[in-house]
């Protein structure tokens, strides 16, 4: 039995084959293949654009798959939402659907969208999204390049953005928020009945997590003699409570724990101040809580 899983194409890609890696499996992906090789012989990967994930996870053409919230929503797809994974393109926080128009624009909010065109690759939500502040718009699908279209091609657009810095690039301004996304691990209804899969796609979902908990952290661990114990721990922001075992020379412990990356070259001489020795900073692949 093979759990056939669905990974998404596109601008996702590489975070997420190097998300499995840091999960664990060995993905490999060739730009002739749609069906990259994974070294569990318990499992089946093909790449699909995420647009299109949510409809082949639903038809359970696939048993499972990694999607933005986005599309699920788009495409109304009836589907279990397993985990949400929040990682993106060049972040690891969430996206926005954002509303947004020409600089020098006289539209300041969704009210002022009463008859003009909005662009967008994300028609069914900006139609609901409209509709729901009582606007009646024209909602056009955008083929890409979304962001050069107004104002001569549209009078705004719907598009989704991490940082920004492309709509700022372009010349716009964002007037709203339509949705927040980030990915899920999604799994077909029936595939999720079968005790085999479920605790497949229940593993997959521990370890993928573990690795994204583990994204921005390290490991640090030191010798302390046991006077200068107290003020070793009081420098330490540990992810709970720093681990503490005896060493062979009885006045001495070990002391291992979990921090941010960003704080180590601020943390590391505070240690060292403190009494701490053999100081050793180690990375993780994955933090299972």
């Amino acid at each position: 039995m093979k759990l056939k899983l669905g990974i998404p194409k596109g601008s996702l890609e590489n975070a997420t084959l190097d998300l499995f890696r840091r999960a664990g499996y060995n993905i490999t992906a060739s730009a002739r293949s749609y069906f990259p090789r994974v070294d569990d012989p318990e499992m089946e990967c093909m790449l699909i654009r995420a647009q299109e994930m949510a409809r082949y996870v639903e038809d359970g053409i696939l048993d499972a798959g990694l999607t933005g919230r986005d599309w699920v929503e788009e495409n109304e797809a009836d589907v279990l939402a397993v985990a949400d994974l929040v990682y993106a393109k060049q972040s690891f926080g969430k996206v926005r659907w954002v509303l947004a128009v020409p600089e020098a624009s006289a539209l300041n909010s969704v009210r002022d969208l009463e008859g003009k065109i909005i662009a967008t690759e994300l028609v069914r939500t900006t139609e609901r999204y409209i509709a729901a502040h009582g606007v009646l718009a024209k909602v056009e699908f955008s083929w890409g390049a979304t962001e050069v279209k107004p104002p001569v091609l549209a009078d705004a657009i719907v598009e989704v953005t991490e940082t920004g810095s492309s709509l700022r690039a372009n010349k716009l301004r964002i007037i709203d928020t339509v949705l927040e996304s980030n990915t899920q691990l999604i799994a077909n209804k029936d595939s999720w009945q079968d005790t085999w899969k479920q605790k497949k796609i229940s593993d997959l979902r521990m370890l993928l997590e573990g690795a994204i908990n583990a994204l921005g952290k390290v490991g640090l661990m030191m010798n302390v003699e046991r006077a200068n114990l107290p003020a070793v721990l009081a420098v330490l922001p540990a992810l709970k409570r720093p681990t503490i075992s005896s060493l062979s020379e009885e006045n001495w412990v070990a002391v291992n724990t979990v921090l941010d990356e960003s704080t180590v070259r601020e943390i590391i001489p505070r240690l060292k101040a403190a009494g701490a020795e053999g100081i050793v900073e180690y990375p993780l692949n994955k933090i299972v809580m």
